[in-house]
């Protein structure tokens, strides 16, 4: 590695540190909305053991991200995303059919 890239480098993780102890600001930020995850059930018909069960996660989980106590993260959140936008899609990959 040549010395400019390294010195490259380093600086970056100097400047993670501020940020992350508060001395920086970061030069951008992102934030994404939390799923309605009740609309998004709801929407299905399926009860909260069904939907947890089909989605692969506790009843426990799911009524905390319906109160909004927690959040859904990364793939239970792109999950529920496609879920959102196309119910037909998760039902069918995953070999069940939604309730009448």
């Amino acid at each position: 590695m040549d010395n400019d890239l390294f010195n490259e480098l380093t600086q970056s993780i100097k400047e993670a540190g501020q940020i992350r102890r508060g001395e920086k600001k970061p030069s951008r930020e992102f934030s994404f909305d939390a799923p309605d995850v009740k609309a998004i059930r709801e929407k299905t018909g399926y009860s909260q053991s069904r939907f947890s069960q089909l989605i692969g996660v506790s009843v426990k989980t799911l009524q905390n991200w319906e109160q909004g106590r927690r959040h859904p993260q990364g793939p239970a959140r792109v999950l529920l995303a496609v879920f959102q936008s196309n119910p037909d899609a998760i039902t069918t990959a995953l070999g069940h059919t939604p309730p009448s």
